[in-house]
């Protein structure tokens, strides 16, 4: 066991005119300053340096090891979910709010390829669209066929006819003024401008966002309740060793950053592997989305549902969860340890 650092012969109380003078922001860079030499510090050997209060190989360690490993994958795949959703959300949104549609069903004592025609030319004179497509006949016979089947005679069905017109999302036209257009010349029209299903479609993904980022939430919670539980242990384990470097004269600080340390450490390396894992799986699923795409039926779900491969934003978030894993760990560890050898401080004070 190495000495702790400070005189041997009376202890240094916490709490007096020194400690309290510290400010919030020299005690956080203070932190952070011995968080990145505790990282590198733990990540090298060193065989001959002093040997740490908290055990580097125990059983409760790699316990702990593994179960942020889990964590980090749950919560990287629950990330990539969430960033998959957003994009494929942000790609409908942005395609549906370039189109809208256009039907024109069959009405008695007028002539429908005459209406298409004459919307086809009001649509294209108003300012603001970019181009307008007719759907025939055929074309719109072959998109019932999923559902009605192709052996069906859909010639005597009023199977309206749809003109898809492009707008120019920068300079929308103005929509009060084509219906009435449309409404004054081919009144069996109707424009559809996507905007209930549009509302819809964002509530779902926003509720599906919401939903992710409450689960990413718990198991970073349940990450620092594993930390806590798991400090508390190593301090039950070695207590007489700090309650002797304690009334030795060791600062508290320099007692916290051994489990702090020791914790970062864990934390890493577990994080590390949990995220690895999470990122080949990210790879895998995009190279079998594009591999998918051969089969019509897959070419089907994805125009319908978008790619399932995670976008840059997830593999990005998949790295900083690493980061962000390691830190609450040292920070949790660190917090509980100061929090005990406080108790302790006071204990000695009654």
């Amino acid at each position: 066991m190495t000495a702790p650092k400070g005189p041997s012969h009376h202890r240094r109380p916490f709490g007096k005119t020194g400690a309290a003078s510290s400010s919030a922001a020299s005690l956080v860079g203070g932190f952070v300053k011995g968080l990145l030499a505790d990282l590198f510090a733990g990540l090298t050997p060193n065989q001959s340096g002093p040997s740490s209060i908290v055990p580097r190989s125990s059983i409760a360690g790699s316990a702990l090891s593994y179960l942020v490993c889990i964590m980090a994958f749950l919560a990287s795949l629950t990330l990539g979910a969430v960033s998959m959703v957003s994009d494929t959300a942000k790609g409908w949104q942005n395609d549906i709010a370039r189109e809208i549609t256009i039907q024109v069903p069959p009405v008695d004592g007028r002539d429908l390829e005459a209406d298409v025609e004459a919307a086809r030319q009001i649509v294209s004179a108003q300012a603001g669209i970019s181009d307008v497509l007719v759907i025939d006949a055929a074309a719109s016979t072959a998109l019932l066929e999923p559902w009605l089947g192709s052996n069906m005679d859909l010639s005597a069905l009023p199977v309206p006819r749809l003109l898809s017109v492009s707008i120019d999302a920068t300079s929308p036209p103005d929509f009060i003024a084509l219906k009435s257009a449309l409404a004054a010349q081919v009144p069996n029209a109707s424009v559809d401008n996507h905007t209930l299903w549009l509302d819809r479609l964002s509530g779902m993904a926003d509720a599906t966002v919401l939903a992710g980022l409450v689960v990413f939430g718990l198991m970073l919670f349940a990450t620092v309740l594993t930390v806590i539980f798991a400090t508390r242990g190593a301090m039950a384990g070695n207590s007489d060793v700090i309650e002797v470097l304690h009334f030795v004269g060791a600062d508290r600080s320099y007692i916290a950053q051994q489990f702090q340390k020791h914790f970062l450490v864990l934390a890493l390396k577990g994080a590390a592997v949990g995220a690895g894992i999470a990122l080949l799986v990210f790879v895998f699923a995009g190279w079998w989305s594009q591999a998918a795409l051969s089969d019509p039926r897959s070419d089907q779900m994805s125009a319908f549902f978008g790619s399932f491969s995670v976008g840059l934003s997830g593999y990005i978030g998949t790295v900083l969860l690493v980061f962000v894993i390691a830190f609450l760990a040292a920070l949790t560890s660190r917090l509980t340890v100061m929090r005990h050898v406080g108790t302790l401080d006071g204990a000695s004070k009654r």
